[in-house]
């Protein structure tokens, strides 16, 4: 009788566990490819979340909160198929419900801080390739105090002739865990724009992974045309724009957080003399810039004509890398090149950065026909590096394609004392 009431029990317990199981799935939402939806608050997710997402896909949701109010998106979960430039299976946020102004491109497992748009709505586009893995997305959303309203949250489109930008929270106490601040810097057309920081504290990491601020050229997050990627304690070095658009992000996760930082921003003419380092950058007079124009003015008549070989200036140079151009913008009589370092040979004062996997460092050939630098091909740099740390390739400097015998040649040379 008593190992009957014992089975009668364990069938119960059963069936109740039974019907919660089922209450929970029938609770799941179900997540469709894309929608209009209008809240406070609401989930969205990727095609059949948690399950594989399809492939061949392009789905779009467009967010809605009420007036006066902004949307605040945060991922709880995202597993889509990895590529450092998530060039097959990503997920677009954008603010507002068209194409302008996207906040950041996603892909892999990991997850950014809160997205903030700068209205009450916002788009987010996710698509897939013939190719797919993973169980997609999952993010929640919610209505928020716009950043002139409240400390919460921050960033903002930036019109004025200067101005300056901060963490939220700033300088009263640390930066909140978990936000992602966006300010669009936008100047005439005839004008660039500098940049400045007077304070500057962001959790401490050598590759900048968890909080940290990118500045890039342009009006999106756009690898390609990334300028830095910061944290730390020390203040970067002034950031020039090369056209009229900053788009700088702030990143925190979800863990420690810092002081934080302010920044400044001015407008500045286009012809803003541009030779062996951004004049901001030092106190230099006048008459000694004039004197570097004239002298790069001078160099750069100069026929262009590759002297000696790798090994007669291997020592005599300050630096030697290999890399590919990402970037190559010319501005003045130079070009401004960022490169994707693929060797370091001899660093001396070359600044290296991290940005994403890759290790990033910034070019001025002085003159921009000589040598010629193009954007995707790899280079055997040589030159000298100025005092913040950017290299400078003259007409003299021995500059080359890069081609597998001349590396072997530069393996062998790394061994040699100067």
């Amino acid at each position: 009788m008593r190992s009957a009431n014992v089975a009668l029990c364990a069938l119960s317990l059963f069936a109740l566990v039974l019907a919660a199981v089922r209450a929970h799935s029938q609770r799941r939402p179900v997540f469709t490819c894309g929608g209009n939806i209008t809240g406070d608050s609401g989930v969205i997710g990727s095609q059949g979340y948690p399950g594989v997402y399809p492939p061949n896909t392009k789905c779009v949701w467009r967010i809605t909160v009420p007036e006066g109010k902004v949307v605040i998106l945060s991922f709880r979960s995202i597993d889509l198929e990895n590529d450092n430039l998530c060039r097959y299976d990503f997920v677009d946020v954008y603010s507002g419900h068209t194409h302008g102004h996207r906040l950041g491109r996603f892909c892999g497992t990991y997850r950014p801080g809160a997205l903030v748009s700068t209205s009450n709505k916002m788009m987010v586009q996710m698509v897939s390739d013939a190719n797919t893995a993973g169980s997609g997305f999952m993010a929640v959303f919610s209505a928020g105090k716009p950043h002139e309203r409240g400390d919460q949250y921050c960033g903002g489109r930036l019109q004025k002739p200067s101005g300056s930008f901060k963490t939220p929270n700033w300088p009263e106490k640390d930066y909140p865990a978990g936000v992602t601040c966006s300010w669009h810097i936008v100047a005439p057309k005839n004008q660039i724009i500098e940049v400045k920081f007077e304070k500057f504290d962001v959790e401490r990491d050598n590759y900048c992974r968890y909080d940290y601020v990118a500045i890039f050229n342009g009006a999106e997050v756009n690898d390609a045309k990334r300028i830095g990627k910061y944290c730390g304690d020390s203040p970067p070095t002034p950031v020039f724009s090369d056209g009229n658009q900053l788009f700088i992000q702030f990143l925190s996760d979800l863990s420690l957080t810092a002081d934080g930082f302010i920044g400044h921003y001015k407008f500045r003419p286009k012809k803003f003399p541009t030779t062996t380092a951004p004049p901001a950058t030092t106190t230099a007079s006048a008459a000694t810039r004039t004197t570097t124009l004239k002298y790069s003015a001078a160099l750069c008549q100069q026929k262009c004509k590759r002297n000696g070989t790798l090994e007669s200036h291997y020592c005599a140079s300050n630096f030697v890398i290999t890399g590919t151009a990402i970037t190559a913008v010319t501005r003045g009589g130079s070009t401004y090149a960022t490169i994707s370092i693929i060797t370091i040979y001899k660093q001396g004062g070359l600044a290296i950065q991290q940005a994403g996997k890759t290790m990033i460092t910034k070019i001025i050939v002085l003159c921009k026909k000589c040598p010629f630098i193009r954007r995707g091909l790899s280079y055997i740099l040589m030159g000298q590096a100025d005092e913040d740390g950017r290299g400078r390739v003259a007409p003299h400097h021995f500059t080359t394609p890069l081609r597998a015998k001349s590396q072997k040649s530069l393996n062998v040379l790394k061994n040699k004392r100067c």
